[in-house]
């Protein structure tokens, strides 16, 4: 790292496809680091070709953190993750080593910059009769319901995410405060980390999707579909968190009704393109992101240099 760094997270952010994990692993090269990821999926072992996992290849020999910490039947929360990362970041830096933050998962990245407190207090009650009204409802009509109190909230949230839809619900419910004014207030206190943020996306959207499309025929002839049989084999439930990950969810239902292959594939690269939006709507709250928007390619090289100047040339991170 160079001198003033301490302390000072590197974070690549930016929707799916858009070549975070290759350039995380450039840089870590350069600069002396490693890589945590920021995947509320790749957390899952056995989830390697829906998740986009890094492989040992791509690695490169850069040291990764926060892949393959939980089982898929695990419900794994935004702050868990946060203090495992936070305990990672730290480790890192006291082996004189740059933490490098990078993945589309904007809560968790959010979790580890800023103090949150989480709303530690829960009611299981509460939550479980909330997941009874999402299953008699619908995903949709929960989703609904929740936009009469917290429309941000559920503008990011898919009607399929169960799980964020009934907590965002809970959370009001127990303290009379939405999780959307629960964040901002919780931006307004000093980070936990100072940081330089970089964001990826492409200057043509259609490019983008049009990338997100190949990934998606790429996984399915790798065997998406055999993976999450081989899940579903093992007991993973089908309702559980892990196996609601796009591209499982979508397998799993294909493998249980016998649908097409063909259909199933167009229906994972409609949610995975509307998650790229939500990705890139989450990203544009942060002002302090530096963007670099591809043409048609990434240049991971380029975009490096670009990188590495600004680390050398803004300590503080701002």
């Amino acid at each position: 790292m160079s001198a003033g760094t301490e302390k000072r997270l590197l974070v690549i952010a930016g929707p799916t496809s858009a070549g975070k994990t290759a350039l995380a692993v450039e840089l870590a090269l350069r600069l002396g680091g490693e890589v945590i990821s920021a995947d509320s999926m790749q957390i899952y072992r056995g989830m390697d070709i829906g998740t986009a996992k890094a492989t040992a290849e791509e690695m490169r020999g850069v040291p990764h953190h926060l892949l393959d910490v939980a089982e898929p039947e695990e419900s794994y929360s935004v702050a868990r993750w946060a203090k495992t990362a936070e305990a990672a970041a730290l480790d890192i830096f006291a082996r004189g080593r740059l933490p490098i933050v990078a993945g589309g998962t904007g809560q968790y990245i959010d979790a580890l910059l800023y103090p949150r407190d989480f709303a530690s207090s829960g009611d299981g009650a509460l939550r479980a009769r909330l997941g009874a009204e999402y299953d008699r409802m619908g995903g949709a009509a929960f989703r609904e319901r929740l936009r009469v109190i917290d429309p941000a909230r559920a503008e990011k949230l898919s009607p399929a995410d169960k799980k964020r839809l009934v907590r965002a619900m809970e959370v009001y419910l127990l303290t009379g405060e939405t999780i959307s004014a629960h964040d901002a207030r919780t931006r307004a206190l000093p980070p936990r980390f100072d940081s330089l943020r970089v964001a990826l996306s492409f200057a043509d959207r259609a490019v983008l999707y049009a990338r997100i499309d190949r990934r998606v025929d790429e996984m399915l002839h790798r065997g998406l579909l055999e993976e999450t049989a081989a899940l579903l084999a093992r007991g993973v439930p089908a309702e559980s968190t892990a196996m609601q990950a796009i591209g499982y969810r979508e397998c799993a239902a294909c493998l249980r009704t016998g649908g097409d292959l063909e259909e199933t594939a167009a229906q994972i690269r409609q949610a995975s393109r509307r998650y790229a939006k939500r990705q890139l709507t989450w990203l544009r709250r942060d002002g302090g992101l530096h963007w670099i928007l591809w043409q048609d390619a990434p240049d991971i090289s380029r975009a490096a240099d670009e990188i590495c100047a600004l680390w050398n040339r803004a300590p503080d991170g701002a």
